[in-house]
């Protein structure tokens, strides 16, 4: 009988610069394809973003030929434990930015990674500095605001947005500037849209900018969620969510009934599907989910 492979996910990430964007896309699409990975990978001049699922000897595989183009040799890759068809499809494209923020121009790569950016900190190094300044840290949440709604840092600052692009307005507008001068911790799912947040931070008067080194995966794998972590991680595959431990805390709460849960599903509305927290117990009740907006 043969023994069934298990599925893992790659997160990965490099900034470094690249003379041709293009010949890069079809090399990697060329080699997921004959791997039979699937995922999304976005390429620009000044580097590599990516999260592609399949087999574990095709990753593998990938992470290997991946590595021995010397500008990706390392690549800090993060591992995960997949489900089958955790996405639908191989997307590899060619972008001004391989995390879209609006602001290009700020971006500034040389082969060690962005330039004056944050200073990173491993799962340690933060525990170490929460040790040392207490309250006076503050925990900034790089990500869209819906996924906090299931995990976050303790205490952490979650500012109202919706999609990567409107940080810089929401930065521009005042409502941050009373942290200007406090210690701040930035975090997302694997770091990267920390590099460019602590950038544009940085460069709208915050002083003092951390970020914490490989995103909420990497201190998960450390520390799990039983320290400055709670709750449950958001990813952007058929997964949805992931868990550092069997009885994760529960942070959300249904649309419906107000019940605790950590579950998204998509609107029904096929113009719509907007992520939406519903309960298993509503869910069955009511599989073809509308979000707020939809029921309006």
């Amino acid at each position: 009988m043969t023994a069934i492979e298990p599925v893992k996910i790659l997160l990965f990430y490099k900034f470094t610069p690249l003379a041709d964007p293009e010949a890069i896309r079809l090399w990697q699409r060329t080699l997921c394809e004959n791997l039979e990975l699937t995922g999304r990978i976005i390429i620009s001049k000044d580097g590599i973003n990516g999260t592609v699922g399949g087999s574990l000897s095709a990753i593998k595989k990938y992470r290997r030929s991946t590595c021995e183009f010397a500008p990706f040799r390392d690549i800090d890759f993060k591992w995960s434990d997949g489900i089958g068809g955790d996405f639908p499809r191989l997307a590899v494209r060619v972008r001004e930015e391989i995390v879209t923020f609006g602001v290009p121009d700020e971006v500034v790569v040389d082969h060690r990674g962005i330039v004056g950016g944050a200073t990173h900190l491993t799962p340690h190094e933060l525990h170490a500095l929460v040790d040392q300044r207490g309250d006076e840290i503050v925990f900034f949440d790089g990500r869209n605001e819906f996924e906090s709604r299931i995990g976050r840092f303790k205490n952490a600052v979650i500012p109202n947005i919706k999609t990567t692009p409107e940080f810089v307005q929401e930065l521009e507008t005042g409502k941050f500037d009373h942290l200007k001068d406090k210690p701040i911790v930035t975090y997302c799912t694997g770091g990267i849209r920390c590099e460019v947040l602590s950038v544009i931070m940085k460069n709208r008067g915050f002083q003092e900018v951390y970020q914490m080194d490989g995103g909420i995966v990497r201190y998960a794998e450390t520390f799990g969620d039983s320290h400055l972590w709670e709750g449950s991680l958001y990813v952007f595959d058929s997964r949805l969510k992931m868990d550092f431990s069997a009885n994760p805390q529960i942070l959300g709460q249904c649309q419906s009934c107000d019940e605790p849960t950590n579950q998204f599903h998509n609107c029904s509305d096929p113009a719509c599907h907007t992520l939406t927290l519903v309960c298993d117990s509503c869910w069955q009740l009511h599989p073809l989910v509308q979000c707020e907006t939809c029921l309006a």
